[in-house]
């Protein structure tokens, strides 16, 4: 019997645990550390929604390792983004400045890495906000399909995908469990007479 028309469900593979997510944020803590020989003129600030967090845990961790409080904050990005007259606008989240941000390093933190827009709106939202002496970029997942030369300097998993497929990022603290998952779009089954 031929198979029927219809759609088949999407399909989820968890690609990074809880475990994964930690390891991977201790070495990106170390790495910045390392590049920038030591924390003391670092400020993170995470990309809402998810980079909040990750970027509070690699800040907290680069405390622990180099002795010295990293201060940590929140940028939004949403007025600076380039789609805003495609689509429906989001709601502000909060950008929190810990400190001036002049001839300061600044990491930004983000979840996923994917065709740069975001971060080119985070580094045009900086500039309206002071002028770092640097500014540096640490993503969770880099999945490729950059539409602009932007690149991470710290990466917690390179992952090459599809365009058909989805990077999910769940976060404690703002979700559920700590885990990273590809999932893959439904696809129709042509059926009889297709």
């Amino acid at each position: 019997m031929p198979p029927s028309s219809g759609t088949l469900g999407t399909s989820s593979t968890v690609v990074l645990d809880a475990g994964d997510i930690s390891r991977a944020l201790t070495r990106i803590t170390h790495e910045i550390i390392e590049k920038n020989r030591g924390a003391s003129q670092v400020v993170v600030l995470g990309i809402p929604t998810r980079g909040v967090e990750l970027g509070r845990r690699v800040a907290e961790r680069m405390s622990e390792v180099d002795g010295h409080p990293v201060p940590y904050g929140s940028l939004d990005i949403t007025m600076y983004r380039d789609d805003l007259r495609l689509k429906p606008a989001r709601a502000l989240e909060r950008t929190d400045i810990p400190v001036d941000l002049d001839d300061r390093v600044v990491v930004l933190v983000d979840d996923v890495l994917f065709s740069g827009r975001t971060i080119r709106a985070a580094l045009d939202a900086l500039n309206d906000l002071g002028r770092p002496r640097a500014v540096q970029l640490a993503v969770l997942v880099d999945r490729g399909h950059r539409e602009l030369p932007i690149r991470a300097d710290f990466v917690g998993k390179n992952l090459p995908t599809s365009l058909a497929e989805q990077v999910k990022v769940t976060v404690s603290g703002v979700d559920e469990r700590d885990e990273v998952r590809i999932v893959s779009a439904a696809r129709t089954v042509p059926g009889e007479g297709a």
